[in-house]
């Protein structure tokens, strides 16, 4: 249990840190937020200034050694997720890392090999889009409200193809490696609520093979802006994930669970449902008990002071959607399905 003042260390200082965390961390009595290096040291000032943090590094590894530095945000995008956490970890720091966990597979069984000195802290940012219902949907499908799941029905996408945007991080490899649009984050949540998927076979498509980065420069793009991907799911439904940034006018983002005896449908932090002999879908109230919200950076300060485990979301949880992730990109280069346990 640590005991004192807990002092944290801020790598990369983008919207979620500076809107979430930060604030999040500096709420929580006892904890400060000691420092901090973003990409450059004008914008580590700025930070400073903005939420009065004591000290800036042009150097992310002066702060990773700091002495007084108990634990390490690691709020950059994926392509550092890796190489900054087994860093901390060596210095026996605490690690919180933005999502998605890390580029590919490989890399997050790295960070899942050194997480193994018991009194360390180490979480993957949660997926958030579902933290107020999932309780509920776990809640509903335990009690047999769906009878036997038979099947899954995800889709997020609703906008027309735009020709001439810039290219954002998310569509190039170098920055976020093998993960596509919201895939990871909508797989998440599919694995709270109906565990993990056997297999996959998966198609993608993209559709602006070029587009100018930061600097005009002309880049070659590879991530898909359009995909989908069947799952066999280790109980036995099968699953479907449409993501695109392509489906103009279709409908919000969407989650259905088809079962048996009933249906579940997710849509705008809205739970729906109906069983057989309902006429229609209506609206399930969320109990007061079975309600939660954003509580990151308190969960992760009291897993350090000994007070609960990491639930929201452990490395072995953000290995699983990351083994995912390989599986859809080998998938769509092979034409095959593949076996996530082969992997």
């Amino acid at each position: 249990m640590a005991e004192g003042t807990i002092r944290i260390g801020i790598i990369g200082a983008g919207d979620n840190t500076r809107v979430m965390h930060i604030p999040g961390f500096q709420a929580i009595a006892g904890v400060e937020v000691a420092g901090v290096c973003n990409r450059s040291k004008a914008s580590s000032e700025k930070v400073a200034a903005q939420f009065r943090i004591a000290r800036v590094y042009e150097d992310w590894k002066e702060l990773i050694t700091a002495e007084d530095i108990d634990a390490i945000l690691i709020g950059t995008w994926p392509y550092k997720h890796c190489e900054f956490t087994l860093a901390a970890l060596a210095e026996e720091k605490h690690v919180l890392c933005e999502a998605r966990m890390a580029m590919n597979l490989a890399e997050a069984r790295q960070m899942v090999e050194a997480a193994v000195h018991p009194e360390l802290i180490t979480q993957i940012v949660p997926s958030p889009m579902t933290l107020r219902v999932d309780k509920t949907i776990k809640r509903l499908i335990g009690e047999g409200y769906l009878g036997t799941l038979l099947a899954v029905e995800c889709r997020d996408g609703n906008s027309l193809v735009d020709p001439g945007g810039p290219m954002h991080w998310r569509q190039d490899v170098a920055l976020s490696g093998l993960n596509i649009m919201s895939m990871g984050i909508w797989y998440e949540a599919m694995l709270r609520w109906v565990g993990p998927a056997k297999s996959v076979f998966a198609q993608g498509q993209v559709t602006v093979i070029t587009r100018k980065d930061g600097d005009g420069k002309t880049c070659d793009i590879k991530v898909p802006d359009h995909l989908d991907v069947v799952i066999e799911l280790a109980g036995g439904a099968q699953g479907h994930i449409q993501i695109s940034s392509v489906t103009g006018f279709a409908r919000l983002a969407e989650v259905f669970l088809f079962g048996s005896e009933g249906t579940l449908r997710y849509s705008e932090d809205t739970l729906y449902g109906a069983q057989r002999g309902d006429g229609q879908l209506q609206k399930i109230a969320i109990l007061p008990e079975d309600e939660e919200s954003w509580r990151v950076e308190e969960e992760f300060i009291n897993a350090i002071r000994g007070k609960e485990k990491i639930r929201l979301t452990p490395f072995d949880e953000g290995l699983k959607y990351m083994a995912f992730t390989e599986a859809v990109a080998r998938s769509m280069e092979s034409g095959q399905r593949i076996e996530i346990d082969s992997l």
